[in-house]
């Protein structure tokens, strides 16, 4: 194809911040009315690129061509009015706001010194017809789903004159169900002439609505393929360089005791639907229980009093028998809970200390890790050395401050150390959020492992095929409650994601005790 049939050229670029040259020689291009797919590992320098397109970087060498025209410097403002649009991983709405609201701000309609409201209300209506959105104008965007909320990320961008849309990870927080929608509006944009950039690390989700595929890895641009000349597993090689193997066979344990029991569980909530109301559950050694849900249902908030992080206001919880109900978090550690948080920057580390302080941060003042108040430097560096190798954490260098490892390496510090503590029960929230697809791999063999220890594991997370490729039974949460339980065989994205909406299917629900 010739260059001047591309609406966006990006050639031989180049951008690097403090210690870390994030693309080196990207490449990108963009027909009209396609869908083109951005793919590869976590800093492999994807978003970079498209933060450059969108004026949020600005490149140190390369060149930036839209409909041809050489772009010398960019920003968001002349981005916006060169027809490029991008939806961001986290929303940026207001959620006082009604839909309508949130779409025109910045850009509200005038008749005379009032808002021409009956004007802008026309056109998001045009939208939502044309391409099926499925949102009221006036509902607040605290009164809606976060598909729905995408859909108005969408809108406002297309009212905003994007002839290109980029979606950074659009599936990352949605249900099968919100997938497919989202799949039929991006294909519609596409058949009216739009161009879109999908970000993402689900290949079977890139395989299902592209075009085109471009892969990159470690910063460098290393293929772009059409979509009928390739498959998930030769995509996952080009993004790791080795091959990679997602569907692991799950492992076989011997089903024991229960480890925890939860009973009749209720506490406070960030906002009214997310409030634990009435829960009842049990894990039991060698299972894994997977719980999923849209986020925002009462997970984080189930979790958190599990681990002693929120206040039971009513109900128990038993840890192999034990009473851990309203424990500190300490205490419910020393009674064999272990917790992979599921915001590792927030719970799960200190950025600011090295991989080694990290992982000895729950052992630091026992031996023969310390005599007295006094650190034994040796025998802390050889127990972090024995999990870098143990766990794969890259760089293999203990010293190395953590903020500057890759987010797959940082959880992999998180999953390591709290693994290692051998507890009875392993709460692993949102384990491979944000990491790329060789830590997502790496993380389910550990996940795996553990289990098959006889150890119990509690695991949450927003990615279903993650819950449903791991877990032995699954828990469904919708507004604090639960909404089924599933055993794993009679468990799919079908009934599954019905549930995640608030719908229970006949014939697969279970009763809950």
């Amino acid at each position: 194809m010739a260059a001047e049939e591309y609406i966006v050229e990006m050639t031989d670029i180049d951008k690097s911040f403090p210690a870390v040259h994030a693309v080196d020689g990207g490449q990108f291009n963009l027909k009209k009315g396609e869908i083109h797919s951005l793919i590869g590992e976590n800093g492999a320098g994807k978003s970079t690129m498209m933060k450059m397109l969108y004026g949020l970087y600005e490149p140190d060498g390369g060149t930036i061509r839209i409909r041809g025209k050489e772009m010398t410097h960019l920003n968001p403002g002349i981005a916006i009015g060169e027809g490029i649009g991008m939806v961001h991983q986290e929303f940026m709405l207001v959620n006082e706001l009604t839909v309508l609201e949130n779409v025109i701000l910045g850009f509200e309609p005038r008749k005379g010194v009032t808002i021409d409201f009956d004007e802008s209300r026309k056109r998001i209506s045009k939208y939502i017809d044309t391409y099926h959105m499925d949102i009221q104008p006036d509902k607040r965007i605290n009164q809606i789903s976060v598909g729905e909320a995408q859909r108005v990320e969408i809108i406002k961008t297309l009212y905003r004159g994007a002839e290109v849309l980029i979606l950074d990870e659009p599936t990352a927080v949605l249900t099968p169900q919100e997938c497919e929608q989202l799949f039929v509006i991006l294909k519609g944009l596409r058949d009216s002439g739009k161009s879109i950039v999908f970000i993402s690390h689900k290949l079977n989700e890139v395989m299902e609505i592209s075009d085109r595929i471009t892969v990159m890895r470690q910063g460098k641009y290393i293929r772009t393929v059409n979509k009928e000349d390739t498959d998930t597993k030769q995509l996952a090689k080009m993004m790791v360089g080795r091959e990679v193997f997602l569907n692991i066979e799950k492992a076989k344990s011997k089903i024991g005791k229960p480890i925890l029991e939860v009973k009749d569980l209720w506490t406070s909530g960030e906002k009214e639907l997310s409030k634990i109301r009435g829960v009842s559950f049990q894990v039991r050694a060698g299972e894994i229980v997977g719980i999923a849900g849209v986020d925002g249902n009462g997970q984080s908030e189930l979790v958190e009093a599990i681990a002693g992080l929120r206040r039971v206001e009513k109900g128990s919880i038993l840890l192999d028998g034990t009473d851990i109900t309203n424990y500190s978090p300490r205490k419910a550690r020393e009674a064999g809970l272990t917790h992979i948080p599921e915001d590792r920057n927030l719970r799960g580390l200190n950025r600011s200390l090295s991989i080694e302080d990290n992982l000895i941060a729950w052992k630091f003042q026992t031996k023969p890790y310390a005599s007295g108040i006094v650190r034994r430097k040796k025998e802390v560096r050889g127990f972090a050395e024995k999990l870098i190798k143990r766990f794969d954490i890259r760089p293999a260098e203990p010293e190395v401050i953590t903020q500057s490892l890759s987010g797959g390496n940082a959880q992999k510090i998180v999953v390591a150390r709290e693994v290692d503590a051998d507890g009875k029960l392993l709460i692993a929230s949102q384990p491979s959020r944000g990491v790329d697809i060789g830590a997502i791999e790496s993380i389910r063999k550990i996940l795996n492992e553990v289990k098959r220890q006889g150890k119990g594991i509690l695991l949450v997370s927003a990615d279903l095929e993650e819950v449903l490729a791991l877990s032995d039974t699954i828990i469904v949460m919708y507004e604090g409650k639960i909404r089924g339980i599933v055993d794993s065989e009679e468990a799919g994205t079908d009934n599954v994601g019905m549930m995640m909406l608030g719908e229970s299917p006949e014939n697969h629900d279970k009763e809950v005790s």
